[in-house]
């Protein structure tokens, strides 16, 4: 998978999963016929709820959106019920010309502020860390290091938050649910790429990751999408055992899609105890793992 992503085939595949996953009496209308030829609504039901010809949503379907109006599209999501993320990303893959800016191709290098570096060296108890496209980690603080492995020993292109959920075993054993974690990782990257089908970079991950995951290949079949935000995570640290930590995702404003995250235990938990302790061994307890 060199160069770039097929935005048609992207904008054609992501219609035809969300129209696949509604039944006809999960939108109000009536399921006639007991034999269905395919699942989930039909294209001339999906059109009949946005209020377009089938003709119309045909060609939308089979990539042609170059000139479809922001009012259909909102229709359409409005139908296929789609997400707030679900529905940016139908605008990313379909956007009328005259709405598109151009932005030319993705820079390689995505530089982290000096005074953002030196917020991360001050934040002694929690691990943060910084990440851009394609799910790169740029940078990070000691706590991170403590909690997820020494990143700095990995060369640039492994620090990558998508090749190590999928590529390194030891991220399996660190995320209890890991399969979460894996969905999750997936679901950014389709967001991603609705961004920047054009980015060679990230086209080059998702075939590498293809080849060499099931998991991901069978992940990135499904054509999900979601933004990072907040939540909680549990994980097993070989040292300190079992932590149930909540992360935070703050979007850094005009950097290139850089996003700042943090993970915190809730006061006087053990994990806020096993955080305690990560933080006293420091660089020792990232030593202990492996990257």
């Amino acid at each position: 998978m060199d160069g770039q992503l097929d935005r048609r085939a992207e904008l054609s595949e992501f219609l035809r999963t969300r129209r696949a996953r509604l039944k006809p009496e999960d939108v109000g209308l009536e399921s006639y016929g007991r034999q269905r030829r395919v699942p989930g609504l039909r294209r001339e039901e999906l059109a009949q709820l946005a209020g377009v010809s089938v003709a119309y949503y045909t060609r939308l379907e089979q990539g042609n959106g170059q000139n479809v109006s922001a009012e259909v599209l909102d229709a359409i999501a409005r139908a296929l019920r789609l997400t707030d993320a679900e529905q940016a990303h139908l605008t990313h893959l379909a956007k009328p010309k005259q709405q598109r800016r151009r932005t030319g191709a993705p820079r390689g290098k995505q530089p982290v502020r000096v005074a953002l570096l030196q917020l991360l060296e001050s934040i002694e108890t929690v691990p943060a860390y910084v990440t851009g496209r394609r799910s790169e980690i740029l940078a990070w603080n000691r706590m991170a290091a403590a909690l997820f492995g020494d990143w700095g020993k990995l060369p640039a292109p492994e620090r990558n938050w998508a090749r190590l959920v999928f590529l390194n075993p030891d991220y399996r054993e660190l995320f209890i649910d890991w399969d979460q974690k894996a969905y999750d990782m997936v679901s950014f990257l389709r967001m991603d790429a609705g961004r920047h089908p054009d980015d060679p970079r990230l086209s080059a991950l998702v075939g590498e990751l293809s080849v060499k995951s099931e998991e991901f290949r069978r992940l990135w079949a499904t054509h999900d999408v979601k933004e990072k935000s907040y939540g909680v995570k549990r994980m097993r640290h070989p040292l300190v055992g079992d932590l149930t930590l909540s992360f935070e995702t703050f979007r850094l404003v005009d950097e290139d899609e850089q996003a700042f995250i943090t993970y915190h235990a809730e006061p006087g938990s053990p994990s806020a105890d096993a955080l305690r302790l990560l933080a006293s061994w420091g660089t020792d307890a990232a030593a202990s793992l492996p990257t």
